[in-house]
């Protein structure tokens, strides 16, 4: 692939809505955004698409699922979710993903129609990075690269920080490193 720069670049999210003019509105307006974008019809299909769906089934396998999707390549920056569906709600949706040990550090930004002030803050509270109201605007839409920069960077500091840790310096006295004191007496 000659465009290796520009796929690093191009940040995945997965859009979750029930309505279907709701969920092909935000995947056109992320796409003239240059994100590449999933998009999903329920959060039930989000959970499955997240591996996490397996999890709620199952506490046992909770960790091995975990790990399971670190091995798939399925990669994604960021979920913008719609607050009400029916089934597991855009705020259930929400708390699972923060729950998660692997995804808890994804973005999460909450979409309605509904301007209820509780409903936003309880989002933001548990973990969500922004709250829009519908109908979702390209303005919105812009709002969201500085969100998957701050994770990219946090990421990048962590994996720097794993990799160069400095290791504290051992003093050494070596011949070549030691200074030459001079004596008082000797300066006469």
């Amino acid at each position: 692939m000659s465009g290796g720069v520009t796929t690093e670049m191009k940040f995945h999210v997965l859009a979750v809505d029930d309505s279907i003019i709701d969920r092909k509105l935000i995947e056109r307006l992320l796409k003239t955004s240059s994100y590449q974008v999933t998009v999903m019809e329920s959060g039930v299909k989000a959970l499955e698409y997240l591996g996490l769906l397996d999890d709620e089934k199952s506490n046992t396998k909770s960790h091995s699922n975990s790990t399971t999707w670190n091995q798939n390549e399925i990669q994604v920056n960021m979920i913008i979710t719609d607050y009400c569906m029916p089934g597991i709600t855009g705020y259930d949706l929400l708390r699972k993903i923060k729950e998660s040990t692997v995804l808890k550090d994804i973005p999460v930004v909450i979409m309605s129609s509904e301007n209820v002030p509780s409903r936003i803050n309880s989002c933001l509270e548990h973990g969500a990075e922004d709250f829009f109201l519908k109908p979702v605007q390209q303005s919105d839409v812009n709002k969201l690269r500085p969100h998957l920069m701050r994770e990219k960077e946090k990421g990048k500091e962590n994996q720097f920080n794993s990799i160069n840790k400095r290791k504290p310096i051992e003093e050494c006295l070596s011949p070549d490193r030691t200074r030459i004191r001079f004596n008082n007496d000797l300066v006469a």
